[in-house]
């Protein structure tokens, strides 16, 4: 079947399986920042954006994109790096394996919520796994990055 979408603001126009998930999609296009994990919807490795949504790319067919934008880390590089800055002062980065999809849905719960209280931010991030960090420094890098700007910071 045919399928046309855009990563990144790049259209690709593809011949693809029917079953073919996102995720296999995007990485045989290149976009490799998106990684397998659980393949159960559990760990959010694979966390990317369908028109500026978060969606676990494990559990999504590549069909159902036709037609719309999908966002990877590719495509919000120096966002990334801006809220990786806050990671490592925090000593909160270790391996990097959960970075790319932690990164996109810390910077989707940045344009969704507004100055979320602690529980919020958990909640928000609590399909994200991290099997190196106790998820502290990640938890004070991410209140930092969302301060910015904000009372002088």
């Amino acid at each position: 079947m045919q399928i046309k979408c855009y990563i990144n603001n790049r259209l690709f126009n593809e011949v693809i399986e029917p079953d073919m998930l996102l995720i296999d999609f995007l990485r045989h296009t290149g976009f490799t920042s998106v990684k397998r994990g659980c393949d159960t919807a559990n760990c959010g490795l694979c966390t990317v954006w369908v028109n500026e949504k978060t969606v676990l790319s494990c559990s999504v067919l590549a069909a159902s994109v036709n037609g719309k934008h999908i966002t990877t880390l590719e495509g919000v590089e120096d966002e990334a790096i801006a809220f990786g800055k806050f990671v490592a002062d925090e000593g909160a980065e270790q391996c990097g394996y959960c970075s790319p999809g932690f990164i996109m849905s810390v910077l989707s719960m940045k344009r969704e919520l507004n100055d979320p209280t602690e529980e919020e931010i958990k909640h928000y991030l609590s399909g994200n796994l991290c099997r190196c960090t106790g998820y502290m420094g990640q938890l004070r890098a991410i209140k930092k990055f969302l301060q910015q700007g904000k009372d002088g910071a």
